[in-house]
């Protein structure tokens, strides 16, 4: 009896053995892949960066180019400026830290407030038939545009990465592990007005012929 007795406990040893092991080899795996899949979220998100700070760079230099032409627009360019610094700020502090939903919701209200106020500039651009001849507010509105282009590609491809992350994440029991190890919900990047979706496109060229 004591050698079934020995031989019981030996594989009930055995088998507690390969089920710690089975659970610590899922445990490792479900890990890695966490963490495979959130640095590509923060990879994406580094591309919006780049494509907004682009953005932000031309905006300037495009109100200085037709200030000149909008002597009495004051007003509409101060708030396309103060749009464009605010979106800028939340940019920054959510570079800081991707993960962060209040830091990306942030940043998404200041990219909403900014897309209106260029959706409000464009209409006001094509108001003044001189800026349709003028060469270099035309490049700079064709650049405006690409760079439109750009943010909105770079904002697909991330929310993508985010939600296989969070589904991911949230599926059991890899959920259990998630919580454990801080692998917290990541925000997507969405315009949330509708209206402000359309790409910002001014359409110089009829009026320079």
């Amino acid at each position: 009896m004591s050698g079934i007795h020995s031989t019981m406990l030996g594989v009930i040893a055995i088998l507690l053995i390969v089920g710690f092991a089975g659970v610590a080899l899922w445990l490792a795996l479900s890990y890695n892949r966490l963490v495979t899949l959130r640095n590509r979220v923060l990879n994406a998100f580094a591309q919006i960066d780049v494509q907004l700070k682009r953005r932000y760079d031309l905006i300037p230099n495009l109100v200085e180019t037709v200030k000149g032409y909008m002597s009495h627009e004051r007003q509409t360019l101060e708030a396309v400026i103060a749009a464009r610094n605010a979106a800028s700020s939340a940019a920054t502090s959510a570079a800081t830290d991707p993960g962060n939903p209040m830091l990306v919701g942030a940043l998404v209200g200041a990219e909403n407030g900014l897309i209106g106020e260029l959706l409000r500039f464009r209409a006001l651009i094509e108001a003044y038939p001189q800026l349709k001849a003028d060469g270099p507010t035309l490049r700079l509105m064709e650049e405006l545009s690409s760079s439109e282009n750009r943010v909105a590609f770079a904002r697909q491809a991330y929310n993508d990465q985010v939600m296989t992350y969070n589904t991911t994440r949230l599926a059991f029991p890899t959920n259990l592990m998630a919580g454990l190890f801080g692998f917290r919900d990541i925000a997507l990047f969405e315009v949330a007005d509708p209206t402000q979706r359309e790409v910002v496109n001014v359409n110089l060229q009829s009026g320079s012929r």
